[in-house]
């Protein structure tokens, strides 16, 4: 088995739509960013890369690339999840915490589970998201942006060209 950890921050900005978990949510500013830049999805992704050993999101995705711009990140997601399965890995399971002063997210957190569990291809019992306030500290404290953090566990599936003979 093999965890590992992801985290995203971004900026909010007016005249951008919020989208957490691929969940649009009705708030007056979003987050500024190169694709829909929804930061819980984003560090679902670090976070199996990284089990994986396969690098960031930046690396697989990178802004420059203007194939991204505006791209909804359960796309990302999904392929994130064929990159891990085809080094030979399956996902065991995704907890994620959304770090926001505002809005409050609690009615959202049953769909944003769903959508990343469908993207991942997992019962949504292998997903867990919470969502915990910053209590006015620091900048996510003063609504300047929203951040997330996950852990991912994957274990390594055992193929029959990668087993080796004893003698």
């Amino acid at each position: 088995m093999k965890v590992g950890i992801g985290y995203d921050i971004h900026r909010l900005k007016a005249g951008r739509d919020l989208v957490l978990g691929g969940v649009p949510i009705g708030h007056p500013v979003g987050l500024e960013g190169h694709s829909d830049a929804d930061v819980l999805t984003h560090a679902v992704i670090d976070a199996l890369l990284g089990a994986a050993g396969l690098g960031d999101i930046g690396k697989l995705f990178p802004s420059t690339d203007p194939k991204y711009k505006g791209t909804s990140s359960l796309g990302l997601l999904s392929t994130t999840a064929e990159a891990v399965r085809s080094a030979g890995y399956r996902i065991g399971n995704v907890d994620a915490t959304v770090i926001a002063e505002e809005p409050r997210l609690h009615p959202h957190l049953h769909q944003m589970r769903d959508n990343i569990a469908n993207s991942l291809k997992l019962g949504i019992d292998r997903v867990s998201v919470k969502a915990t306030s910053p209590e006015g500290l620091g900048a996510l404290g003063r609504k300047d942006g929203i951040a997330a953090q996950a852990v991912a566990l994957i274990e390594a599936v055992h193929r029959l060209d990668d087993q080796t003979e004893e003698t």
